[in-house]
């Protein structure tokens, strides 16, 4: 499992454990988690960044019809992951 770590603007360093990702739409998205075993905390965060960037820009995906959208694509893709 790839470690990420975000450096958020004026707050510490945070890692997260990347379980899977995929494109919908040309937008890419990841599914993290803050625990690399067991059950952790989960997000699904959207890069942000322009195809040419040096650096990804990620946010956390937040607005309910995405989020649901995305969730369910997860789903299919992880046996062992469901969003409650």
């Amino acid at each position: 499992m790839d470690k990420i770590t975000f450096n958020p603007e004026g707050e510490a360093p945070v890692d997260f454990y990347v379980l899977e990702q995929t494109k919908i739409g040309g937008i890419n998205y990841i599914l993290v988690t803050d625990f690399e075993e067991g059950d952790g905390e989960a997000l699904i965060l959207k890069d942000l960044s322009g195809e040419d960037a040096a650096e990804s820009v990620y946010a956390i995906v937040s607005e309910d019809e995405e989020l649901d959208a995305v969730a369910k694509v997860f789903e299919n893709m992880l046996d062992d992951v469901e969003f409650v």
